[in-house]
Parts: C-alpha cells; structure tokens; sequence
C-alpha cells in the first residue's frame, strides 16, 4: 500500500506566534508527536510532504520555514498554497495520485482550518486518512478553547467518510502506517 505523511503548516511562525497571533496549544508536545511520527514513517519507508503556508510570515524568511526543531529530511517535498485547502491551487493531490497513495497519515495546524480541510478533502479524492489526534493544534478563538477545538475535530473527524474513502483518528503511539481502515469496512 502507497502511503504518505503530509505535514500541514508547521511553520516557525504559525507554531511559535508571533506579536498578533499567540503560539499553538501544547506546542512543544505538538513538535514532538510530529518527529516521532516522521521517524515511524523513515523506518516504515513511508515519504514525508510538508505543505507551508505563504500567508504565514509574508511567505518569507525563518518564520516561514518548517519549525526549526521538526526533522525535515532534506529530501522532502514541499508545496506551497495560499488557500486553507492544502490541494487548493497546488499540485498535492495530482502529486499524491502520481504517487498511487491509498494512505495518508495528517499532522499539522491549524486544527479547524487547514487539517479538517485536508483529512475531508484527501477523503473525497479517493484516500482512507488517519488524522494523528495528538498531532495537530490550534489557538484559542473567541469561542472555544484551542484544546476544545482539538477534541471537537478529534470526535467529528474520526469515521467521518465518503461512502468508500474515510477517516480515523488515531494516537502518534500507534502503527500509523499499519492503517486499520479495512477492519471498518
């Protein structure tokens, strides 16, 4: 089975913030999940894509850039988009089908933007997804907290689905590259 990790918006700017925006919810937790998942993914032969966001930092500079303590194999690829939809104006999900990817592991930010986007997305263009649940974040808004985002994306997103494609939400301690999609249908 093609699979792929997509990594979406960890940004040096996004995660750290900055003097408008404060830094995402359990940020350092958050950076951590994410390089034990991109080591799952080496040792399963599994390629990592990032996605950054131009928005962020003016598409320039540190700020722009990967967040500098997430292992970014120099090899990676990486695709810039200006929409909340990481396929949106990109070539990611021609890309991914390219690729034949049946698979793909989401981490990321934002929760409520970016990530649901993309988990529903991937679903729709033929994908089963697993959304790493303690691998995504946000910030607080002026509704709900940033951790009642996560839970709340976490329980809808989780066996959300497109008649043959779906989602699952599963911990960064699993075998997320040993997708349990097939035991569902």
């Amino acid at each position: 089975m093609n699979q792929v990790l997509l990594i979406i918006d960890a940004q040096q700017e996004l995660m750290d913030g900055n003097e408008k925006e404060s830094a995402v919810f359990n940020k350092e937790q958050l950076i951590r999940n994410i390089n034990k998942v991109i080591e799952q993914a080496k040792e399963a032969n599994v390629e990592v894509v990032f996605v950054r966001d131009l928005d962020v930092a003016e598409g320039t500079g540190a700020g722009f850039q990967v967040h500098n303590e997430i292992d970014r194999s120099v090899n990676a690829k990486i695709f810039d988009k200006l929409a909340t939809n990481s396929f949106h104006g990109t070539e990611l999900l021609q890309y991914l089908k390219d690729q034949q990817s049946e698979h793909v592991v989401i981490m990321g930010c934002k929760t409520q933007h970016c990530i649901d986007t993309a988990v529903r997305t991937a679903t729709v263009s033929g994908m089963d997804v697993t959304l790493v649940g303690d691998g995504h974040s946000t910030t607080d808004n002026d509704v709900l907290s940033a951790e009642q985002i996560i839970k709340h994306h976490n329980k809808t997103l989780h066996g959300h689905y497109n008649v043959e494609h779906f989602s699952m939400v599963r911990s960064s301690e699993e075998d997320l590259f040993r997708p349990t999609h097939d035991s569902y249908r």
